[in-house]
């Protein structure tokens, strides 16, 4: 738990970017080009639930001197079902989480600098094995806080630069994207969308996406151990907030470069 010396900037700093790695940026821009900003409530939920988890989850992980969520389903329940998500844990990140990252960071690194897919997948591995094996939480906490800068910024950047080329203009784009593709902007689908069924309007936002933001925001361990490592509960807290106010960005500078692409006519 990085000796549970993070001060709240950096946990919020390090709960984004855990989350907002390779398959964030490419999928959901990906998302806004096909969908529109209707994938952005998972962003929004997701800002709502870090405020919940903030004032009802944490100070009862805290209080417990919970470091793993394996070891707090034991104490809550048995052995049983903490090694029951133990497994199936380690089953999800070996076969979905890690493997998707890898592949997307990979294919990033291929399409932009050349570098032939596999060895681009084998250099992450072996570039984010070596400084959380041998620095622990502390050094991937103070990597995140750089990447988070780093992908705020260049998020930031390419929408500003896309919008410019859409309208001449970060605003004047912004109101000629809503214009030129008005359906990329409505937050609740239809059932006559084509897309319905992969994101099915308000039975997603009043039923399943709750389910998953309080799974991934407040019990996801590699997500949540960044506010067990804070100085303490206030810090922990505030540092959670901090990281929902990050998360109301993220449609502006994740899912407009995909709507705008749609505009332009790119060929994806």
């Amino acid at each position: 738990l990085a000796s549970g010396v993070l001060p709240w900037w950096a946990v919020g700093g390090s709960l984004i970017a855990s989350n907002i790695s390779a398959e964030q940026f490419i999928g959901m821009s990906g998302s806004g080009y096909v969908v529109g900003m209707a994938i952005a409530t998972y962003e929004l939920m997701a800002a709502v639930t870090l405020i919940i988890v903030a004032k009802y989850f944490l100070p009862i992980f805290l209080e417990k001197g919970i470091y793993t969520m394996p070891q707090f389903l034991e104490q809550r329940f048995d052995n049983r079902v903490r090694t029951g998500m133990a497994v199936f844990w380690i089953l999800l990140f070996l076969f979905v989480n890690i493997t998707s990252v890898l592949y997307l960071g990979g294919l990033a690194i291929q399409t932009i600098m050349g570098v032939p897919l596999f060895m681009g997948i084998i250099g992450l591995a072996l570039f984010s094995a070596t400084f959380s094996i041998v620095g622990g939480l502390k050094a991937v906490v103070w990597t995140d806080v750089v990447q988070v800068v780093v992908l705020m910024f260049g998020g930031m950047l390419a929408s500003v630069l896309v919008l410019n080329a859409v309208g001449g203009g970060f605003f004047a784009g912004f109101s000629a994207l809503i214009e030129r593709a008005p359906e990329k902007f409505d937050m609740i689908l239809s059932k006559s969308h084509p897309e319905f069924s992969n994101l099915p309007g308000l039975s997603v936002l009043i039923g399943g996406m709750w389910i998953a933001n309080i799974y991934y925001w407040g019990n996801n361990q590699y997500i949540i151990q960044r506010a067990l490592a804070a100085k303490n509960l206030q810090e922990a807290q505030k540092g959670t907030v901090f990281a929902a106010f990050l998360k109301v960005l993220l449609p502006i500078i994740v899912v407009i470069p995909g709507i705008a692409a749609f505009v332009l006519g790119a060929d994806i």
